[in-house]
């Protein structure tokens, strides 16, 4: 199938105004549609990947792939479910993590100008970034696997620009563990999220202890503070937000209106712009 995977790839493509993708608009067009590159950048491919994807010359796209794919095509869940069908993948079905975005949610992202965004699903996988949040903590779309947990990177140690209280940090690092363990409840049959609390448990002993003494935590909003190499050192406040109706959660950084961090974001907010239409 993978002559129609294509096609259907090729017209979705050409379907996706740059405007509804979050994409830059500029210089001369010859379609409507995302160019090929545009697509590889808000689905972190190569563009030889999704050439070779949209000429029929690659087989077995994984999940990820098609998840990502989806998310930057904005296909509907019959899009979508059509889309695995074609690939030849399973369906993900109620027992194994969606990272589907709602369509509500995803215009209401769209419109949320001056917030740094992350968007996260059950496991606590970065499902997408906005331009801000890429420039704000570091952009994360190239990177695969683990590298795109926030749990993992949060407790095996990885480099952050974010950096909190250890109060803030014993808050965060609890109500991580009960999200995880709430998941494992819910999606029984999800291989991936199994995988990630067994490593957990084996590389991380704080992880472990958490987890064993079934502590049950909470999100709460609080400050931290950002060390950018390019604006400097400022804070920002931090919220987790949950979509209603799924597990989809949204990390936002915003900072008070007319505040010297508020200044900072609107700079960032320009050099992800640009970062973006460099990498188009």
């Amino acid at each position: 199938m993978s002559g129609e995977l294509g096609r259907a790839l090729r017209g979705w493509r050409d379907r996706t105004t740059p405007e509804s993708a979050g994409v830059p608009s500029g210089g001369v067009r010859r379609a409507a549609g995302l160019r090929r590159e545009e697509l590889a950048q808000l689905a972190g491919l190569s563009v030889d990947y999704v050439v070779r994807l949209e000429q029929g010359r690659a087989v077995s796209p994984s999940p990820q792939v098609l998840s990502a794919l989806a998310r930057a095509l904005r296909l509907s869940p019959a899009e979508c479910e059509h889309l695995y069908v074609l690939a030849g993948q399973a369906v993900p079905g109620p027992e194994r993590i969606s990272q589907q975005i709602p369509a509500g949610v995803r215009r209401l992202l769209d419109q949320l100008d001056g917030a740094a965004l992350t968007v996260c699903d059950a496991a606590w996988n970065i499902i997408l970034m906005n331009p801000l949040a890429a420039a704000l903590v570091g952009d994360l779309s190239a990177t695969r696997g683990r590298e795109r947990n926030i749990a993992w990177r949060e407790f095996t140690g990885m480099p952050s620009r974010m950096q909190c209280t250890d109060e803030q940090n014993r808050v965060f690092r609890a109500a991580l563990v009960t999200d995880l363990r709430a998941a494992a409840a819910r999606y029984a049959a999800d291989t991936g999220l199994r995988s990630l609390i067994t490593d957990l448990r084996g590389s991380d002993p704080d992880f472990r202890r958490l987890w064993e003494s079934g502590v049950v935590g909470v999100h709460e909003s609080g400050g931290k503070t950002v060390r950018h190499p390019e604006v400097g050192t400022f804070g920002v406040d931090c919220d987790v937000l949950m979509a209603p109706g799924s597990d989809v959660r949204i990390v936002a950084y915003t900072a008070p209106a007319g505040s010297d961090a508020a200044d900072r974001l609107k700079l960032l907010t320009v050099i992800g712009t640009q970062s973006l239409s460099a990498g188009a």
